[in-house]
């Protein structure tokens, strides 16, 4: 389970606001706290929560959006930093936002995550559209699964192998080849250290 900036941002309202007022906010309320002028959209938010297990609310009656267990929400937030390629390396951009996990996942490591695109690991049950979580680190050991920056442009998930002086990224996918580069091309961003998935 893990939750987007705002689903956090929309949680810790409600709380602060049912402890604060002892009834929870109106949709409305919610909205304008976050400058949401679609109460369809709030209502997706809330939704989303009582969907993870996090709020509970009766349909039927206004107000009545109650915290599930405020303990459950032991979350840390992390760089979310756009996607990398399980695949062929695509272009390393940076597209900045975070994304609150759970704690006992990431513990105080330094720490990003990254959207899967492709399927070169699917045989490590990583898969597109998956999110994977990353501890900075520039030394793997042989075999970890790492986010390489190929000669500072392309970005890549694969296992990682150091032979010499050359590095060879292998994909985790009995379709695909290992991809071989001298050590000087290769610049390992972080090893992975969790995958987190919406279904």
């Amino acid at each position: 389970m893990h939750l987007t900036k705002r689903q956090k941002e929309v949680f810790d309202f409600i709380s602060d606001y049912l402890e604060r007022e002892g009834y929870a906010p109106s949709l409305e309320e919610i909205g304008l706290r976050f400058g949401l002028s679609s109460v369809a959209t709030v209502h997706k938010h809330v939704h989303n929560l009582v969907e993870k297990g996090l709020l509970r609310k009766a349909w039927n009656r206004s107000r009545s959006i109650e915290v599930v267990d405020p303990d459950r929400v032991t979350a840390r937030e992390v760089p979310l930093l756009g996607s990398v390629a399980a695949g062929v390396p695509i272009e390393a951009i940076e597209t900045p936002d975070t994304l609150a996990v759970p704690i006992d996942m990431v513990g105080q490591k330094e720490c990003f995550a990254l959207r899967v695109q492709g399927n070169s690991m699917i045989d490590d049950h990583i898969q597109d559209g998956d999110v994977v979580l990353v501890e900075r680190r520039n030394l793997p050991e042989q075999g970890e699964t790492v986010v390489a920056l190929i000669r500072r442009e392309e970005a890549t998930l694969k296992r990682f192998y150091r032979d010499g002086g050359k590095i060879k990224l292998v994909p985790a996918n009995q379709t695909m080849r290992p991809m071989e580069f001298p050590a000087e091309d290769v610049e390992v961003q972080g090893v992975v250290v969790g995958l987190l998935r919406q279904y």
